[in-house]
C-alpha cells in the first residue's frame, strides 16, 4: 500500500507532539504513561499504516463504524491493535467479534445484551481460530458520567451490575475497565488546578466497581480524555486516551471518506 512521503511527515510530526504533550501531562516524570488510542475514523489505511510503521511502530488504532473497521483490518497488518469506541448496536456485536481477530478492544459496552453477544461472536472465532482461544477480547464499560441524553453509556450506579455480568457470564470477554466521553464544555470550563467532574465520577465509578467485585482498583482501567482534553484526562489518572483530529487532522464527510489512498509514492 502507497505512502505519501510528505503525509507520513505530517503525521509522524503531529503523533510526536501528542506522544510529548503525554509525558508533559503526567503527574510524574516516572508515571507511566497513558497507552494512545489513534483514532484513525473516516481516514484511509495508507495513514494507519504510515504510523504503524517504523519508526513510530503504532499499534492502537481506533474506530467508530463497524464496516470501516472490518474494511481496514482486512487490509493492514494483524499485529495491529484494533479498538471499537463507536456506539454499539446489539445485531452488529456477534460479527464484530466474530470477523476481526485482532480486535483487541471494544470500548462501548453499555448493556448486557451487547456483552452477551460480543461473547458469542469472540466464541465462534475460537472455533475457527484456535490461536485466539487464550486471548479474551477486553471490553470497557461506557458510563454516561455527564448525563448528556445524547452520549451512550450506563448511569454510573447500573455500572456495577453490567460489569459483574461480563465477568461471571461472559469468560471470553475480560472486564479491561470503564470509559467516558466527558462533556468538552466542563473540560473547557474547569479552573486550573481543578477536575472535570465527568473524569473524577468516572474514577468514583471505578473505585466502587472494584470494591464490589473485589478487586484492586488498578486491575480496572479508566479510558477517558480525547483530543481537547486528554491532558485534563491524565491529571486525573486516566490510562487510556484516545486521540484523532489532533494526530490525523480534520476529517472528511462519511460519504467522501475513502478506505484507502491511490497515492503515487513519488510525489509527496
Amino acid at each position: 500500500m502507497p505512502i505519501s512521503p510528505s503525509r507520513a511527515s505530517t503525521l509522524s510530526t503531529n503523533l510526536t507532539s501528542i506522544l510529548t504533550r503525554i509525558s508533559s501531562a503526567l503527574p510524574q516524570p516516572s508515571s507511566p504513561a497513558p497507552r494512545l488510542v489513534a483514532v484513525s475514523k473516516l481516514k484511509p489505511a495508507n495513514d494507519i499504516l504510515a504510523l504503524h510503521s517504523p519508526p513510530h511502530s503504532h499499534l492502537h488504532f481506533g474506530e467508530n463504524y463497524q464496516q470501516e473497521l472490518l474494511e481496514k483490518s482486512k487490509l493492514l497488518p494483524r499485529e495491529i491493535r484494533w479498538h471499537f469506541i463507536g456506539a454499539l448496536q446489539t445485531n452488529k456485536c456477534k460479527p464484530l467479534a466474530e470477523q476481526i481477530p485482532n480486535l483487541w478492544c471494544v470500548e462501548s459496552v453499555d448493556a448486557a445484551k451487547k456483552a452477551d453477544q460480543l461473547q458469542k461472536g469472540r466464541e465462534a472465532l475460537c472455533q475457527l481460530e484456535p490461536d485466539c482461544r487464550d486471548i479474551p477480547l477486553r471490553v470497557f464499560v461506557q458510563v454516561n458520567t455527564s448525563g448528556e441524553e445524547e452520549k451512550s453509556g450506563v448511569e454510573p450506579g447500573a455500572a456495577v451490575v453490567l460489569c459483574r455480568h461480563i465477568r461471571e457470564k461472559c469468560p471470553r470477554l475480560r472486564l479491561q475497565g470503564l470509559m467516558t466521553i466527558g462533556a468538552l464544555a466542563r473540560s473547557r470550563g474547569v479552573a486550573e488546578g481543578k477536575e472535570n467532574e465527568d473524569f473524577v465520577t468516572l474514577k468514583e465509578v471505578r473505585d466502587q466497581v472494584a470494591k464490589e467485585l473485589g478487586v484492586k482498583e488498578e486491575e480496572l482501567e479508566l479510558s477517558m480524555g480525547m483530543s481537547e482534553d486528554f491532558e485534563s484526562a491524565i491529571r486525573c489518572g486516566s490510562d487510556e486516551v484516545r486521540v484523532g483530529s489532533s494526530i490525523f487532522g480534520e476529517r472528511p464527510a462519511k460519504k467522501d471518506a475513502q478506505i484507502k489512498d491511490d497515492v503515487d509514492q513519488g510525489k509527496g
